[in-house]
């Protein structure tokens, strides 16, 4: 079948499940009885193949197949070349039956054929696919769900990585090992392969070794109809996850996915000094001692840190679970789950990514005697990602501008005197109101409180400054000194 890099997000549909619509009437006549639909097109062109991308079912009422005996099998030949999953042909008003010609074709070139009632259009069969099509889905979202649930309580085990591994072969029903740069093995699960099975798993693990560069992130065969797949671990230490699974889709490649970031922080090396001196800044923290005490320990060759605030975009409260999770996306295992809001710290500069489900805020990438003031900088960014409604959010530095023509010391003394009559709340309410532009409703969103309170803030921000905050320069003075 040709490539189909715009393959819909969804399994193919078992033609089996199509014909068991009874209400569409839908018959096979020739062809084998399996066949895999992804799209469903209609056609009346004497050769469509041009417009196919592959895994169709396509109907048509043989309008221009005016002579069957001479052009089915070139009809039929085509089809099978475009990668067509199957034929459907209308019966009426062109043809009164089946042309014995395409069923003979069809046998021939291995293509199933279904019989079409007059009384079943054929937007009615697009309907039916396109609805098995959205069930589908719903399964496959619900099982790639499971799975992460899963995995994430098999991580917080106190033996994490046979935990994860047994976890995965129970989601994908097939074996799963843990393997070495060198094809050794580490811990399997889901029963021991066969020779050959495993011989081929290890080849595939030495394909995405990291010890070879450049490498493929994964690599994917197939043994008698088994469906084998290797995963590199990204942990410096040539570590390959291989699979043996009956089956390969979607949903696979996301559980192995999801596996796979769990697997290379459970494994990665955690003796370095950066992991030491992380250590024991945690152990000084829940010994009392302060962050600007611990910061150098966390700021050896001029280490950078981002903080990240995260909120469920269904607004649930986060558990344990759902929180490690998010943190084993990003690359992390510095998570922090509060009542409604996930805090994760990212080592390195390259900040976080949108996460499907989470609504983010980051901060800039800081050292880390920074820290407090990114940990309000993601804040405010998370408020910001919520007030727009956009998945991630980051903080911007400034990049100067005419605020730099200022002295550092007395652009602050300005600020202070200017802003002294504000509390911090009013102060914080006011920098959010103006970094969105005065709305009052985005305001309300992203400081999690009523409008009419932003309103009230306001309005005594503006009686206490005793200024007109409609006036641009006004509000251009204070964007400046709340910054």
């Amino acid at each position: 079948m040709p490539d189909s890099p715009a393959g819909p997000p969804t399994p193919p549909i078992p033609l089996t499940e199509l014909l068991a619509r009874e209400e569409l009437g839908l018959r096979r006549i020739a062809g084998p009885d399996r066949a895999d639909l992804l799209w469903v097109h209609t056609s009346e062109m004497a050769d469509p193949y041009p417009y196919l991308l592959g895994g169709e079912l396509l109907l048509s009422a043989g309008v221009l197949l005016t002579d069957a005996e001479t052009d089915a099998d070139t009809y039929v030949a085509r089809l099978v070349e475009a990668g067509a999953a199957a034929l459907g042909f209308g019966v009426a008003p062109v043809h009164d039956t089946v042309p014995e010609a395409l069923v003979e074709a069809c046998d021939r070139h291995g293509l199933p054929l279904l019989e079409v009632p007059p009384g079943t259009p054929f937007t009615a069969i697009a309907r039916a696919v396109w609805r098995l099509m959205a069930e589908a889905r719903h399964r496959e979202l619900r099982r790639v769900t499971r799975a992460q649930q899963a995995l994430a309580a098999a991580a917080a085990r106190p033996d994490p990585v046979p935990a994860v591994l047994h976890q995965l072969a129970v989601q994908l029903e097939g074996r799963v090992v843990l393997l070495t740069a060198e094809g050794g093995e580490l811990h399997a699960a889901g029963g021991p392969p066969p020779r050959e099975e495993r011989a081929a798993l290890v080849q595939l693990s030495r394909v995405v070794s990291t010890d070879r560069r450049p490498s493929p992130a994964s690599a994917t065969d197939t043994l008698d109809g088994t469906q084998l797949a290797a995963y590199a671990l990204d942990g410096g230490q040539g570590l390959a996850l291989a699979l043996a699974t009956p089956r390969r889709d979607p949903g696979v490649h996301t559980v192995a996915g999801i596996a796979v970031v769990l697997l290379a922080l459970l494994t990665a090396p955690h003796q370095g000094a950066d992991a030491a001196g992380r250590s024991a800044a945690l152990v000084r923290v829940l010994l009392g001692a302060s962050p600007q005490e611990v910061a150098p320990l966390l700021a050896d060759d001029g280490a950078l840190w981002t903080v990240v605030h995260a909120r469920r975009a269904d607004g649930r409260a986060p558990d344990r679970l759902t929180a490690g999770a998010l943190g084993a996306s990003l690359g992390s295992p510095l998570v922090d789950a509060g009542r409604d809001t996930v805090r994760v710290l990212l080592a390195g500069p390259g900040g976080a990514t949108a996460q499907t489900g989470w609504i983010l805020g980051a901060s800039a990438p800081c050292p880390a005697t920074a820290l407090p003031a990114a940990d309000t900088e993601a804040a405010r960014a998370l408020g910001r990602a919520e007030a727009t409604r956009t998945p991630l959010a980051t903080h911007r530095t400034g990049t100067g501008g005419l605020a730099a023509l200022i002295p550092a010391d007395l652009a602050e003394a300005h600020a202070r005197v200017l802003l002294a009559p504000l509390t911090e709340p009013l102060a914080e309410t006011l920098r959010c109101w103006l970094s969105l532009h005065g709305s009052w409703d985005r305001t309300a969103v992203a400081l999690r409180v009523h409008r009419n309170t932003v309103r009230q803030r306001i309005a005594r921000c503006a009686t206490l400054l005793e200024t007109d905050l409609d006036d641009m320069d006004v509000r251009t003075e204070l964007w400046v000194a709340l910054r």
